[in-house]
């Protein structure tokens, strides 16, 4: 399914990282997103729903300390944490900081801190589909 193209939509995402295929490939490995050469040569990525889209980039200081903040969505955080450890991130904000909602924040290989969000079970209808566009976001 291509993207869906909106006015105001974010689409795409310049990530700091010092070692581009060490990033991309943590980045791969927890979330599994598609990584990609553009035709500039470029190491990019699009995420695992086709909605967003993105690089790394050289140069660039990375994002230590929660400043703007993006949130990537995860079916377990749990899960998404073990998995960031193992591939060399670091937890640095764990789970329950922000209850009820299911978060946490962890620091990349280059530094970037990111957040991760879980979808709760009772956001979701009944028949378990997944929560209509505009649903199911951090702090609603």
């Amino acid at each position: 399914m291509p993207p869906t193209l909106a006015n105001g939509k974010i689409c795409y995402i310049e990530i700091p990282a010092s070692d581009i295929a060490r990033s991309a490939d943590f980045y791969r490995r927890i979330f599994g997103w598609h990584i990609r050469q553009r035709g500039d040569g470029q190491t990019a990525f699009d995420d695992r729903v086709g909605q967003v889209s993105g690089t790394w980039v050289r140069g660039r200081a990375p994002a230590p300390e929660p400043g703007l903040l993006v949130y990537v969505m995860v079916d377990s955080v749990a899960a998404a944490l073990d998995a960031i450890v193992a591939n060399g991130g670091q937890i640095v904000q764990p789970i329950g900081a922000d209850a009820p909602e299911i978060t946490a924040r962890f620091r990349d290989p280059a530094g970037n801190v990111i957040g991760l969000y879980q979808d709760s079970a009772q956001r979701r209808p009944p028949d378990g589909t997944p929560a209509r566009s505009g649903e199911g976001c951090k702090h609603e």
